[in-house]
């Protein structure tokens, strides 16, 4: 009796094991066709921006370097000491298939950049069967609220941290034998990251509601943090903007000053929800 109870537990055992493991594959093929579907995405778009190149070329890649690109123009209203008359710099190619391979990579960052709310959507759809039907109200808008964050970073690096960058940049100078010609791939790395960073760095109050929801980030900490939180957001700000200018990292700073004011609101409501819940459920 003992050997077929014994037998009765392995199989038992066995099969347990045999359904976590044919789950995990389940996830590995669900996760596989998610991400099929969000590279489709990339290329499709990648391939409109390369056969729209020349606007993509000419109005926003080259827009920062123009002197009467709209933040330049925006600038000059604020008085004639902010005006910029001309950017001394010039930008050259010195690779035999250089302009082609900018092609294509302008092209699949922009495909990327323009995807990134189906790409998100994609991995709202993986991960929204694995959430309790309370969690699932609870994150009902990241679709929206990450796609809309990552838009608004991107347009603010874009239309102001990559042309503080470039005027500064382009004008700055150690002697005057030393003249400012820029390789092409060296702008386009320039303001992709830029725009790229901004545009990650807005996503900060979708990555603290996430830590807020899993309870290992709480509004409290986040207030009584606050002041070396300042502290490393001007080091950044300082970082992130070339110009050794105060009103250039300040110009950097406050949106993530904000940010962090936001995720404290978020944090604290979320920690507000889980404390009424635990007194619910100790009275009940």
């Amino acid at each position: 009796m003992s050997e077929e109870r014994n037998l009765v537990k392995a199989i038992k055992e066995k099969g347990k094991n045999l359904e976590a493991e044919m789950s995990f594959f389940d996830h590995l093929e669900a996760l596989r066709w998610h991400l099929i579907r969000a590279a489709i995405a990339i290329l499709i778009l990648t391939g409109v921006a390369f056969w729209n190149f020349k606007f993509i070329f000419d109005e926003i890649i080259m827009g920062p370097f123009r002197p009467d690109f709209w933040t330049y123009k925006m600038m000059c209203k604020l008085g004639e000491g902010f005006c910029l008359q001309k950017i001394n710099a010039e930008i050259i190619n010195t690779e035999v298939g250089g302009q082609f391979m900018l092609q294509i990579n302008s092209s699949m960052l922009v495909g990327i950049i323009l995807s990134t709310p189906y790409i998100l959507w994609e991995l709202w759809r993986f991960i929204k069967p694995a959430l309790l039907e309370k969690e699932r109200k609870a994150a009902g808008g990241f679709v929206l609220y990450a796609s809309l964050l990552f838009l608004v970073g991107i347009l603010f690096g874009y239309y102001v941290i990559a042309p503080e960058s470039i005027s500064f940049l382009a004008s700055f100078s150690v002697s005057d034998t030393i003249k400012n010609t820029f390789t092409i791939n060296s702008y386009l790395s320039m303001v992709a990251t830029i725009t790229l960073i901004m545009g990650l760095v807005f996503e900060l109050p979708i990555l603290i509601f996430v830590l807020a929801s899993l309870g290992v980030l709480t509004g409290t900490f986040m207030k009584r943090t606050r002041r070396y939180a300042i502290i490393i957001m001007l080091i950044v700000g300082a970082i992130i903007s070339p110009s050794p200018d105060v009103t250039a990292c300040m110009i950097v700073t406050l949106p993530l000053l904000a940010l962090y004011e936001i995720g404290i609101m978020i944090a604290s409501r979320i920690e507000k929800r889980r404390a009424k819940e635990h007194t619910d459920l100790m009275t009940s």
